[in-house]
Order: structure tokens, then sequence, then C-alpha cells
């Protein structure tokens, strides 16, 4: 990040632009532009922010505002990749402790999570639904169609008119 901070502070030098001058167009303090000229990260609590200021100060530069921020990105990328897997678990933890901690009032309800029956609703629906289709498709072959007894009565007294 320092390395970038450098860049952006020699570009405003030579643009003849005071860090006052640029600090108020961007609607800055001087502090927080000294800070990211610098590098110091840890003086802006949010990172988003500090990408957002370090994208327009880039913009008011006169620079790439996306190859700034890819820079600023392989930045925090390398930073937050140190964090080992036993930080990260400790600081879950701590976040855990806390939220055993609470006070809990015996006049707050607690509501449980209900369970979502979605998919076993679908499921009976859909082997009712083809239980059904089963029966009616049993029952129409099973059965003979009506209009053939007809058909047999009529082709018997064909035959005997023609004898």
């Amino acid at each position: 990040m320092k390395e970038l901070g450098e860049y952006l502070k020699e570009t405003r030098i030579n643009n003849g632009v005071s860090i006052e001058e640029a600090a108020e167009d961007n609607n800055l303090s001087t502090s927080q532009l000294e800070n990211i000229e610098s590098g110091n990260v840890r003086a802006f609590k949010d990172v988003y922010k500090l990408k957002e200021y370090i994208k327009g100060y880039s913009k008011y530069l006169g620079l790439n505002p996306a190859e700034v921020s890819d820079e600023f990105n392989d930045f925090l990328f390398e930073h937050t990749s140190k964090i080992s897997l036993d930080d990260i678990l400790e600081a879950k933890k701590k976040i855990e402790e806390k939220e055993d901690k609470k006070v809990k009032s015996p006049y707050t309800k607690e509501y449980k999570l209900k369970k979502d029956y979605t998919p076993v609703l679908y499921i009976i629906i859909g082997v009712i639904l083809l239980a059904l289709i089963v029966y009616i498709f049993f029952q129409m072959v099973e059965k003979e169609p009506e209009h053939s007894e007809v058909l047999l009565g009529n082709k018997e007294a064909i035959y005997e008119f023609t004898y």
C-alpha cells in the first residue's frame, strides 16, 4: 500500500496540487489524504470507504481508477490472505462467547426456527398424483369400451341378414 500511496503522492505533486487543495476538492480531510498517501490503512475503519476514496482520488489525479483499484485489491488480498485459520477461528469463538454472555430478559420471547416442509409436501403431492394417474390408467385398460357391445350386436345382425 505504501507504493500505491507514494505513487498517488508523486502524481499529485507532479500535477502541482497541494495536499490541502486535493483534500478540499475530494471532500476529505488533510489527515485522511495524508494517511492514504503514506499507506496507513489502519487509520480507516471501513476498507470499502477507503477503496472509494482511493478510486475518487485517482480519478481526480487523472489516473485510471480501475487500475488503481486493482492495485488496492491486490494489496487487500495479500494482507487478508496472511491471516491464519487459527486467528479466524479464535475471532469466531470470541464472537460466540459475546453472544452467550448477553443478558436475556424474561420478557423477551425467543423464536425458534421453523422447519421448511415444502420439499416434503411436494413429494407427497407428487406421489398422490402418480397413484391417481396409475389408478385411472388401469381402470381404462380393464374396462371394455361400451360401444363394442353395440357393434358386436350389429355385426351379428349383419351376418344374419346376409344368410
